[in-house]
């Protein structure tokens, strides 16, 4: 197919205010020129994107992450899987599927060294690729260690890595898996459809009586991708020796805030000897290998799914983010191009 002179990219219009929801008003599609790949670098059309509420606070100029902020009239950036469609200096084969951190467009030109080339054969549906198993695989096996006869709790099990990390506990031994949403709709999805035994429900009462209830014998293991409330909770229902993953901070990401301060009681933590292990991917990136080797697995055997929406079309990626940061779908938010 032959490459067009133009193409649509998506750029941040106007930043949000802090604790403002966002809107598709933030953000505007524009038509420039298809860029050429120099010496070393791939011509990419992008297949698929995914969105992920730390955009949100990518959209901050003050975030403090290990990521760069986006820049107000710049494009936004973020996981894609396109194929290349040229390689002047090699790196790569035209017709090769990659993945790389050019989302937000429909071509983007990516150092062949930046690009990671994918095996058509490692999973069924290349989007796979752009699943948050990664997180959720490092989360439950590095942070939490879950272990064969634990009850666990996943915070924020809903979204693109608690649908996953849920189904992970399950496989590595879990004895009971207990995950926290916003929604009966969600609620209904998890324990139907991914193998979770008891939800908590965000607004339906405190979350302490409910993860009570539904944990009465207290907790050994926690992946938590909210804080907050749900956090404090869980502290307060973890057994002797509990292991806690901090993934996620989305009780502050939805609002774009750049921080979720939870007061602890150290003293308990110390009596009760209970770890809590902040944890991110770019500390772990040995875990992608090894876990697009056990989803393909899961996959094909059915013993894991991949939950997720699609949307069509780089025109609805503004509204693709905002649903996912409105808590409308379960699992990955995907975008195909």
């Amino acid at each position: 197919m032959p490459v067009p002179a133009v193409h649509r990219e998506v750029r941040l219009a106007v930043r949000p205010r802090p604790a403002q929801p966002l809107s598709v008003d933030h953000f505007e599609v524009v038509e420039v020129p298809v860029p050429e790949p120099g010496p070393g670098q791939l011509l990419v059309r992008n297949r698929v994107m995914a969105v992920t509420a730390v955009m949100r606070t990518l959209m901050n100029s003050e975030a403090d992450l290990f990521m760069p902020p986006f820049v107000a009239g710049e494009a936004l950036w973020g996981l894609a899987v396109g194929e290349v469609v040229a390689a002047p200096g090699g790196g790569a084969e035209v017709g090769e599927l990659v993945e790389h951190r050019f989302g937000w467009r429909e071509y983007a030109v990516v150092d062949a060294a930046e690009a990671h080339r994918l095996d058509p054969e490692a999973l069924p549906d290349p989007a796979a690729h752009l699943s948050q198993g990664p997180s959720a695989w490092m989360g439950v096996v590095r942070g939490a260690e879950v272990r064969s006869g634990d009850t666990v709790f996943v915070t924020g099990a809903a979204g693109g890595v608690g649908s996953l990390a849920g189904q992970i506990a399950r496989l590595r031994g879990a004895k009971r898996v207990i995950g926290s949403t916003g929604s009966p709709r969600k609620a209904e999805v998890l324990t139907r459809e991914l193998g979770y035994d008891a939800v908590v429900l965000r607004g339906a009462g405190p979350i302490e009586e409910q993860l009570r209830e539904a944990a009465p014998d207290g907790l050994d293991a926690v992946f938590d991708n909210v804080g907050g409330e749900q956090l404090r909770a869980a502290l307060a229902l973890a057994r002797r020796g509990a292991r806690f993953a901090i993934v996620g901070a989305l009780s502050g990401q939805a609002t774009g805030a750049a921080t979720a301060p939870v007061e602890i009681d150290t003293v308990a933590l110390t009596a009760r000897g209970i770890t809590l292990r902040g944890i991110a991917l770019y500390d772990h990136m040995d875990v992608i290998p090894e876990w697009t080797a056990e989803f393909g697995r899961g996959l094909r055997a059915g013993t894991l799914t991949f939950p997720h929406a699609r949307l069509s079309g780089i025109g609805r990626a503004p509204r693709a983010l905002c649903e996912l940061l409105e808590g409308r779908h379960v699992g990955a938010v995907l975008v195909d191009l």
